[in-house]
């Protein structure tokens, strides 16, 4: 079959095949050349694939991340996976994890030392941790003396918490805030002034 002649029906089928093969977040570049497809036509075409995911409550869903996309499953059923494959559930982050997490999401690229500063405490064992959690990556290394190497979040973070860039991250927390990135179970990121709102307001009737 000629690239010439598939209509967009037959455009979606491919690029599901595509990303089905692929198991890894797959740049949309990749996708246009493979199809020779400009690119708005690539993103409609993903966007309506995606939203048929969604609304249909299929078992798959079609992930963005940045200028990627990748098939994964549906956190809707994430329990009974684990069950099929006997997948152990991977441990919610600490709070020093999140803290680290925070800071680096934030303030990426940055070197260890920084993160210390702000935490006023060692943070080596827990950028380790989120290293082998691969939620961080090195990215070089900051050019002065000693050269620290730098660190960023990863495509794996933008996909354990939902988002689609690092864009889509809630505003930057006030220095009143505990400076902690907040979460339901399914990993969401919750913004954290509208949790502030939450936390303050004073019922009707004047009950706390």
């Amino acid at each position: 079959m000629s690239l010439e002649s598939l209509d967009l029906r037959e455009v979606e089928s491919a690029i599901e095949g595509i990303l089905f093969a692929s198991g890894e977040p797959l740049p949309i570049d990749r996708i246009c050349l493979a199809l020779d497809l400009d690119r708005p036509t690539a993103e409609q075409v993903l966007q309506k694939l995606g939203d048929y995911y969604a609304f249909e409550r299929r078992g798959i869903r079609l992930v963005r991340m940045e200028d990627s996309y990748q098939l994964c499953s549906s956190p809707d059923y994430a329990d009974v996976i684990r069950r099929a494959f006997e997948i152990r559930k991977t441990a919610k982050l600490s709070q020093p994890a999140l803290e680290v997490l925070t800071i680096i999401a934030y303030y990426q690229p940055t070197t260890r030392a920084y993160i210390d500063q702000v935490r006023g405490v060692d943070s080596s064992y827990t950028v380790g941790l989120l290293l082998e959690r691969g939620l961080i990556e090195e990215c070089g290394r900051l050019q002065v003396p000693g050269r620290p190497r730098l660190y960023r979040t990863t495509k794996k973070f933008l996909r354990d918490f939902h988002l689609g860039s690092l864009e889509e991250l809630p505003e930057m927390p006030g220095l009143e805030a505990d400076g902690q990135l907040r979460m339901t179970e399914d990993g969401t990121i919750l913004d954290p002034s509208a949790m502030t709102e939450k936390e303050g307001s004073v019922p009707e009737n004047g009950e706390h």
